[in-house]
């Protein structure tokens, strides 16, 4: 393994595993590969002891593919917001975001499945403003109400250089909630009240399934790109599009 400081290369897989997967990444896979040793050193003749060995390969192969960190080129257009993460669009909604943005907001959820790349990234160029993380329960994260019940770690955003063409401005502020689900245990970020990040770029992940919400001051300049059941992929997806 090497940490090449975008992630942990597994070079002889060509595998990208984030480091935000550790110690998970490093403790659960050599636990399997001990128990696999184990179990073919008592008996690989057996049936019994090779369905075991082909379930535990089963396992390892699904956890450095839950932690796979893909290489992306974020677009360059500063008149959208990209998707903060991988899964399908769960519910879009305009609600009354009373905290931070203090007025009507769209709101797009999206579900993130075992299967789907964990990463959560900036929806565009921004500055940390706030970070506020709240316990609450393991609700399924399908559901609109998780952001509210589950879990939580919120990211108040402040959009930079909001300026569009026209001499007008686009709304500066957004929120990122990341939610964990009725799986996912741990909610990890790394960004840091002060902090500017790039779209695209990478600040943090929910470990084994969960919810990412994007929140948008709701108005005529805002175009929502996607509907529900959509795919996106974060840093590549356009959400939402200011009109010029």
């Amino acid at each position: 393994m090497i940490n090449d400081g975008r992630g942990i290369n597994i070079s002889a897989m060509k595998l990208p595993i984030t480091r935000y997967g550790l110690p998970q990444v490093v403790v659960l896979p050599a636990i399997i590969v001990i128990a696999m040793a184990i179990l073919f050193w008592i008996g690989r003749t057996h049936w019994a002891i090779l369905a075991a060995e082909v379930v535990l390969a089963i396992v390892l192969i699904f956890i450095l593919s839950f932690f796979r960190d893909p290489a992306r080129t974020p677009p360059a257009d500063k008149n959208i917001l990209l998707s903060p993460a991988d899964g399908t669009v769960a519910d879009i909604e305009v609600v009354d975001e009373k905290e931070f943005i203090k007025g009507k907001a769209l709101r797009i959820g999206i579900f993130l499945s075992i299967f789907n790349v964990h990463i959560n990234r900036s929806p565009c160029d921004v500055k940390v403003e706030k970070i506020t993380y709240k316990k609450g329960g393991f609700k399924d994260a399908r559901s609109p109400s998780a952001g509210a019940f589950n879990e939580s770690n919120d990211l108040w955003l402040i959009r930079k250089n909001p300026q569009n063409k026209s001499g007008g401005f686009w709304p500066e502020k957004l929120i990122v909630r990341q939610i964990s689900g009725a799986i996912a245990r741990r909610i990890v970020c790394e960004a840091e009240v002060g902090a500017e990040l790039a779209g695209g770029q990478k600040f943090g992940m929910i470990k084994f399934g969960s919810r990412t919400e994007l929140y948008v001051p709701a108005g005529k300049g805002v175009k929502c790109s996607v509907k529900i059941g959509d795919k996106v992929k974060a840093g590549l997806t356009t959400l939402v599009q200011y009109k010029r």
